[in-house]
């Protein structure tokens, strides 16, 4: 029972610390729960959770096939890069055009399940950070092929990643209260933001830590939290 909970609490940790830096998918959510209110948001963070969910199965399953599809994930890459900087884009013209009010590529008559899963089912960021992940939790024997072992890490990493997309789902209903009689401000403030990601996402393909670097050197993904995830499996591992 102890090992089944320490797996859970690992993809937890793990999923939970991985989403908290600013991305596409996470402010993309704040923008939806200011515009569109925190129901649309959710639904949206159901879309993430699910391609999130199916991204570390196919993880753990088909290593060898993911490492054999790096241009796939390259040209993903570049494409995840076009919808960051078109979400800038729509968040100035809005800013600059009061009439619109919103961002027209979040806030359109699509599912926002949909475009959840859209926009998280094309994130080629996912592949190399499960694919880190997967390479020490079976290395250091965290997790065992085993469907169980599977089951309850991704329940756990469903939870860890719902609830660092619910901080910033609050948090733009919470800004957006605050500041609602400027909402110019929120929407240059967002489409910075945008920028800011779309910036680093150049910066790491110029200098070669992209997509492609991280499937070749996957321990670099899980370097900063390795000590901790192991230290969180001691005891079992102690046990035998």
């Amino acid at each position: 029972m102890l090992k089944q909970l320490r797996i859970l609490f690992t993809g937890l940790f793990i999923s939970f610390l991985g989403a908290l830096p600013l991305g596409t998918q996470n402010i993309a959510a704040a923008q939806i729960a200011i515009s569109d209110g925190i129901p649309a948001a959710m639904e949206f963070a159901l879309g993430l959770i699910v391609a999130d969910v199916f991204y570390i199965y196919i993880t753990f399953r088909a290593m060898q096939w993911i490492q054999s599809r790096k241009r796939f994930f390259k040209a993903l890459e570049w494409f995840t890069l076009l919808i960051a900087i078109a979400l800038a884009i729509a968040n100035f013209y809005a800013a600059a055009h009061p009439s619109v009010q919103k961002n027209v590529l979040l806030s359109n008559s699509l599912p926002k399940f949909l475009l959840g899963l859209f926009l998280n089912g094309i994130n080629p960021v996912q592949i190399p950070f499960w694919f880190g992940w997967s390479t020490v939790l079976f290395t250091k024997k965290i997790l065992q092929p085993r469907w169980r072992h599977y089951h309850l890490f991704a329940i756990g990493a469903t939870v860890g990643f719902f609830a660092a997309i619910l901080i910033f789902v609050f948090g733009g209903r919470l800004i957006a209260d605050r500041i609602a009689a400027n909402t110019a401000i929120v929407y240059y403030i967002i489409g910075g933001i945008f920028c800011i990601t779309a910036g680093i996402q150049i910066w790491k393909m110029m200098r070669k830590k992209d997509v492609e670097h991280g499937l070749a050197h996957p321990e670099e993904i899980s370097a900063d939290l390795e000590e901790v995830v192991v230290e969180i499996n001691k005891g079992e591992a102690a046990s035998k």
